[in-house]
């Protein structure tokens, strides 16, 4: 695996956010052209697919969010007892979860002040992973 950095750490799974959601988002799409084109014997099992492609969206979005919330949960977890081991002290309450998702790319030896930093200079995500010196790769989310 290549090192892990700033520019190439977002990952996005082909299967998942390309072909599933391309695949999904098609049929949505020629289901609504089936259910305009269709006649009134066939009107209602054309509605039916509609619903069927809107509910499978559904079900896809939502599996990829939930799964995304016990991730952040973790890392929340995670991070915090991270800063209790270096710090002896729990992380700031005024810590976003977004700067703690971002904070857990930094090294343990700048974890703490960056901390610090994130809090009060109200760094954003985007900001914190900019700033980390040594960064912490994580290969695990997805």
């Amino acid at each position: 695996m290549s090192e892990q950095n700033f520019k190439n750490h977002a990952r996005l799974v082909f299967g998942f956010h390309g072909v599933t959601f391309l695949l999904i988002v098609t049929g949505l799409i020629g289901s609504i052209v089936n259910l305009f084109k269709a006649d009134a014997a066939t009107h209602y099992s054309a509605a039916l697919i509609v619903v069927a492609f809107l509910a499978l969206l559904a079900v896809a979005w939502y599996a990829r969010v939930f799964a995304l919330k016990a991730q952040d949960r973790a890392i929340r977890a995670e991070e915090n007892f991270r800063h209790y081991l270096l710090t002896g002290k729990p992380h700031d309450k005024n810590l976003r979860l977004s700067q703690v998702i971002a904070l857990r790319f930094a090294s343990d030896e700048e974890m703490p002040a960056l901390a610090k930093r994130a809090v009060e200079e109200k760094l954003s995500q985007k900001q914190i992973k900019q700033a980390i010196q040594n960064w912490r790769a994580d290969h695990h989310r997805v």
